[in-house]
């Protein structure tokens, strides 16, 4: 059974969802500017580092990379005499990380709509498909969409100031069936342009600073619809109930635990998770796991790669992630044990990559930043 509690930790609401009674995903159900789409002012560019800093909403500045620099979006410009980004560049761009204390807003060129079955990015090109949907369903998808992707995109380049974009087909459209999918996710990705049109069209006419496009993802609802997504590919057997918690579920002491930095396992064996600036450590421990017993190694190693990713998931740990598992000299253990972190990767909300494992024996893993971390939201 898989349960989905909305309920409230240091009176923020959040959203849980359980299955057999362990949770599996948390949302925070707090206001953010990520997504928000603003049409900036470029104050100065620092090519020594890549960057542009840019100024958006009452005088915020935040930093953009010099790199896939969007001409039809420098909105004071001709996009065709387009030659690099000059201060004084009015430009629009999205918001992909809030600023964090010190750090500034991270913008990206790479302005997106999302609808219920696609998202369409301007600036990129073809048609690319969500990993979690099973791989012959998802070739099937993008070979069919591909084909009306290409049929009209000329017609809708104008539409986006001269424009490319990239479509991704969703999740969601494994729920669809094969005789209306691709009608459905075409519809999808026009809805999405028109979006992307408008905005433009009315970015022409605001002040610099303005937010144009509020990303309106943050309420109860859509929290619910989002435990709901993961529940399906983490679990898709399982049946889901929503339930609100009356405080007798014990979802504030899990919370607790999130803050935790030692992590018991069944075993005996536990972890200890370190979220620094730059990078995010976690160390596998053998701790009271028995000594001897026959492949203790390696079944430590996998018990304890189901809690990190569940960890990470819960905690929100984005950008580099090192993890210390026990040594073991088995090639065929560590072949076994890198192909579990990446299966369990799979059903991250979050796009989660295994990288390598260094000379010194510690896997690196990157996950994608959509949002404050736990730690930083509480």
């Amino acid at each position: 059974m898989a349960e989905i509690y909305t309920s409230t930790y240091k009176d923020i609401p959040i959203v849980t969802a359980y299955v057999d009674g362990r949770m599996e995903y948390l949302s925070v159900v707090s206001k953010n500017n990520v997504g928000n789409i603003y049409l900036c002012r470029v104050d100065n560019i620092v090519k020594n580092i890549g960057s542009a800093f840019v100024r958006f909403k009452d005088g915020e500045t935040g930093y953009v990379s010099l790199k896939n620099i969007n001409p039809s979006l420098i909105l004071n410009r001709d996009p065709q005499k387009f030659e690099s980004l000059k201060a004084g560049d009015e430009i629009l761009l999205q918001m992909e990380a809030d600023a964090i204390k010190t750090k500034k807003a991270k913008m990206s060129p790479a302005v997106s709509i999302s609808g219920k079955y696609s998202v369409v990015t301007l600036g990129r090109t073809g048609v690319g498909a969500s990993l979690k949907i099973p791989e012959e369903k998802r070739k099937r998808l993008i070979a069919e969409v591909k084909e009306e992707y290409l049929r009209t995109k000329d017609n809708h380049i104008p539409k986006l100031r001269g424009s490319s974009y990239g479509v991704i087909i969703r999740t969601e459209s494994m729920e669809l069936d094969e005789d209306i999918a691709v009608s459905k996710i075409s519809s999808d990705i026009e809805e999405c342009i028109s979006r992307l049109s408008n905005i433009i069209n009315e970015a022409s006419s605001r002040i610099v600073g303005s937010c144009v496009y509020e990303n309106r993802s943050e309420d109860m609802d859509s929290h619910i619809s989002r435990a709901k997504g993961f529940l399906k590919v983490f679990c898709p057997e399982e049946e889901i109930r929503v339930i609100e918690d009356n405080g007798i579920h014990g979802i504030s002491s899990d919370m607790d635990k999130l803050f935790h930095n030692r992590i018991w396992l069944k075993s005996g064996a536990f972890l200890i998770i370190e979220q620094l600036e730059s990078f995010n450590a976690i160390d596998v421990n053998t701790g009271k796991a028995i000594q001897g017993k026959e492949n203790i190694t390696e079944k430590v190693n996998l018990e304890a790669a189901e809690e990190i990713m569940r960890q990470i998931r819960l905690r929100n740990l984005t950008g580099m992630i090192l993890i210390d598992f026990i040594n073991t000299k088995n090639n065929s253990a560590s072949k076994e044990l890198i192909s579990r972190i990446k299966e369990l990767a799979l059903k991250d909300v979050v796009h989660t990559e295994f990288i390598d494992i260094t000379g010194l024996g510690i896997m690196e893993l990157t996950r994608n930043k959509n949002n404050k971390s736990l730690r930083e939201l509480f």
